[in-house]
């Protein structure tokens, strides 16, 4: 049986891709939890229009969701999407109420981010032997950008040899929603760039594509093998379970916010929106003032 979707769905989704620019993930996720939703009342209530869904549906929904085991951030990430897809609807005219208007989401538990020690970084950068050669260039530089940078992979692997300032030590970077930032890079970072580059573009086979990332065949990086170049070296130095890019991002961050750099600066360093977001690279900070504080304090 084919089930009927709201024309919505569809002007919805070409709105996050071309007007807010999301990524490719983001509004295929989006779109695949609307389709769920949308499947699920139409089984259950015979409802294929986004203007006749009511609170009562939407519960429903949420309850059928935690039956299921789902984990209340996820479950909250659906219902995000439900509200930004109603808003949306009433901006447009195709709804005229909001039925999340009364729903309450569930309370997530604080999922605080994996991070790599400063000592770790320091023995991954220094004391670890990497290929000779382009490919180990690259694979050095990937955990120095990642890690020195604050960027994500998905900012990493496209990235140009022009977005790196090798006057003004700065690195520009485009990212979510096509937002550029500028992060400054240290001089020893630009100069293993410059080092990089040119040691790349005297050994390439083909004519180089100008990004900073390719091998001497003329591909580019890809954020799979970004994934397996981190993976293979933080288990170099870490047992900890989680080893992807985004745990350089995630160290990037909290090592700044352990020496003290403002919240604000951070916030713009990694291209976040909100202040929110940024808050919980805190989290050490307060864990080592406490533990000072347990340790000086007459009383602590």
């Amino acid at each position: 049986m084919s089930i009927p979707q709201p024309p919505a769905i569809q002007s919805f989704v070409d709105y996050l891709r071309y007007e807010k620019r999301y990524s490719a993930h983001t509004v295929r996720a989006y779109g695949d939890d609307l389709t769920n939703f949308f499947d699920y009342l139409f089984l259950q209530y015979g409802l294929a229009d986004a203007s006749g869904v009511m609170p009562f549906h939407v519960r429903s929904w949420l309850a059928v969701m935690t039956e299921a085991g789902l984990k209340g951030r996820t479950v909250n990430r659906k219902m995000s999407c439900l509200k930004s897809f109603f808003k949306y609807g009433r901006r447009i005219g195709t709804v005229m109420h909001d039925p999340l208007i009364d729903v309450r989401v569930l309370k997530a538990s604080k999922r605080l981010p994996s991070s790599i020690g400063e000592e770790q970084m320091r023995v991954l950068l220094h004391d670890v032997e990497f290929p000779k050669g382009v490919a180990g260039g690259l694979e050095r530089l990937v955990l120095q950008v990642l890690y020195e940078a604050g960027v994500r992979v998905s900012e990493l692997t496209g990235l140009r040899e022009a977005d790196v300032d090798m006057h003004s030590h700065t690195l520009k970077v485009l990212g979510k929603g096509a937002k550029e930032r500028i992060i400054p890079l240290s001089a020893a970072l630009v100069s293993e760039v410059s080092r990089f580059i040119a040691e790349k573009v005297g050994g390439m086979d083909v004519p180089t594509q100008g990004f900073l990332f390719e091998y001497p065949d003329g591909r580019r990086l890809q954020p799979r093998k970004a994934y397996d170049i981190v993976r293979k070296y933080l288990s170099m130095v870490t047992t900890a379970e989680k080893k992807g890019p985004h745990v350089l991002r995630h160290s990037f961050a909290t090592h700044l916010s352990n020496h003290g750099a403002d919240l604000n600066a951070i916030k713009e360093l990694l291209g976040h929106s909100s202040l929110a977001a940024t808050q919980v690279y805190t989290h050490n900070t307060i864990s080592k003032l406490r533990e000072a504080h347990r340790k000086a304090h007459p009383r602590g």
